[in-house]
C-alpha cells in the first residue's frame, strides 16, 4: 500500500496510508464525531469542498450498500480515518469503502492519529489542507493555492439542474415544493412517507414560479458553503415569506431564512458535525439529541423579535438551533430531523410542518 500525506495550512504534516483514489486534493479539513454513517457523510452535499476526518477509529466495517446514499454522488474533497476495514461484514454490503472511494475519485488517507488532528482543528479552528498520495507531492504553487482555498459557489455546484418530482408513498395528501440547496434524499423520503408529492426545484427557481405551482408548502433544504453568498436566494425567500405559505427550513435552509428576515450568520470555529448534539426546545422545556453538519450559525442577537424568535438552542455552546416566525406558519431548525443513521428524536418536525399546512388550508377556506 502506498504512503499518503495530509499537509495542513499551518505546516503540520501527517503521514499515513493511501486509500481510495490516488492523486491530490485540497479542501477545508473538518471532523465528524459519528460512530456510524460514513456512507451518508460521503454522499451528503453539505460536505462539498471539505476534507472529512472521521473521529471514530474504525471506518468501513460494514462496507457500502446501494440504498443509503444521500445524493447521486460523493461530494467530499478528501476522506481521513484512523483505520480502514478492508474486509467489511454486513448482509447489505455491496462493495468496500476503498472501492467506492476509487469509483468516486476521492483521495483518502488512513493510519494517522485522528485524535491529534481533531485536537488541532478544535484548538485552531477548521483549516485548509491537501491530501496527496506518494508520487503526487504538491509544489510551492499548489501549497500556496491550498492556503488560499475558499469553498465558494457551493449551492450552484450541488443543486439539481431541473425539477424532479418524487411521488408520495401511497395516497397523495400534499404537494410540497423543495428548494434544493444540497438536499439529502432522506428529507424527500420523510415527506413522501407522509403522503407528500415532492417537487425538487433548483435553488434559483423564480419565487413566482414556486407560488404559482399549486404547492401546499415549501421545504428549504440543507446544503454547503457560506449562506451569506447566496444573495439571490435570500431575495427570493423574502417573496416566499410575504406570501404566507407554510415553510420549513433545515440547516442551510434555516440560515438562509434567517438572512431573509434580516438576521446575520457567522462562521463557527470548528462547527457541529456528528450525531450526538443536545438541543433544547425552549417552548417544551425538553432536550433532544440531534444530528448536525454545519460550519456556520445564525447570530441570535441579530434576530428581530418582532419578526421571529429563537426557539431551539444548542446546550453545548448556546448557539441558535432553530427559529419560529411570528404570525406566519414558518419555522426552521439548524439540525437534521431526517437523519439516518442517528437519533430519530426530532422526526416529528415533519408532522408539525404538515400540521401547519392543514391549519393554513383551514384558515383560507
Amino acid at each position: 500500500m502506498k504512503k499518503a500525506y495530509l499537509l495542513l495550512a499551518d505546516g503540520t504534516l501527517f503521514e499515513g496510508k493511501a486509500v481510495g483514489y490516488e492523486g491530490s486534493s485540497t479542501g477545508e479539513v473538518v471532523f465528524n464525531t459519528g460512530m456510524a454513517g460514513y456512507q451518508e457523510v460521503l454522499t451528503d452535499p453539505s460536505y462539498y469542498g471539505q476534507t472529512v476526518c472521521m473521529t471514530y477509529p474504525l471506518i468501513g466495517n460494514y462496507g457500502i450498500n446501494f440504498e443509503d446514499y444521500e445524493s447521486r454522488k460523493s461530494w467530499v474533497s478528501g476522506f481521513i480515518m484512523r483505520e480502514l476495514c478492508e474486509y467489511p461484514s454486513n448482509f447489505r454490503c455491496k462493495t468496500t469503502l476503498d472501492a467506492y472511494l476509487k469509483s468516486q475519485k476521492v483521495v483518502g488517507l488512513a493510519g494517522i492519529d485522528t485524535r491529534r488532528l481533531t485536537r488541532i482543528l478544535r484548538n485552531s479552528g477548521v483549516m485548509n489542507g491537501i491530501i496527496y498520495t506518494e508520487g503526487f507531492e504538491p509544489d510551492a504553487a499548489a501549497i500556496e493555492q491550498m492556503k488560499q482555498y475558499v469553498v465558494k459557489d457551493a449551492v450552484a455546484a450541488v443543486t439539481v439542474g431541473e425539477r424532479v418530482v418524487r411521488p408520495a408513498d401511497g395516497e397523495q395528501k400534499y404537494r410540497i415544493a423543495l428548494l434544493d440547496f444540497g438536499v439529502k434524499y432522506n428529507i424527500e423520503r420523510e415527506l413522501c412517507a407522509r403522503g407528500c408529492e415532492v417537487t425538487v426545484l433548483p435553488a434559483l427557481t423564480d419565487p413566482q414560479d414556486v407560488l404559482s405551482g399549486g404547492y401546499d408548502g415549501i421545504m428549504l433544504s440543507n446544503g454547503p458553503g457560506d449562506p451569506a453568498e447566496n444573495t439571490q436566494v435570500v431575495e427570493n425567500l423574502k417573496v416566499l415569506i410575504a406570501s404566507g405559505i407554510p415553510i420549513f427550513g433545515i440547516c442551510l435552509g434555516h440560515q438562509l431564512m434567517a438572512l431573509a428576515i434580516g438576521a446575520k450568520t457567522q462562521k463557527m470555529r470548528f462547527g457541529h458535525r456528528g450525531v450526538n448534539h443536545p438541543v433544547k426546545d425552549i417552548d417544551a422545556d425538553r432536550t433532544y439529541i440531534t444530528s448536525q453538519n454545519h460550519g456556520y450559525a445564525v447570530v441570535g442577537e441579530t434576530v428581530d423579535p418582532a419578526i421571529a424568535r429563537v426557539r431551539y438552542v444548542n446546550l453545548n455552546d448556546g448557539s441558535v438551533e432553530g427559529l419560529e416566525h411570528i404570525g406566519r406558519p414558518i419555522f426552521t431548525v439548524q439540525y437534521h430531523p431526517e437523519v439516518c443513521p442517528g437519533p430519530m428524536d426530532t422526526s416529528y418536525l415533519f408532522d408539525r410542518f404538515l400540521e401547519n399546512i392543514d391549519s393554513h388550508k383551514g384558515g383560507n377556506r
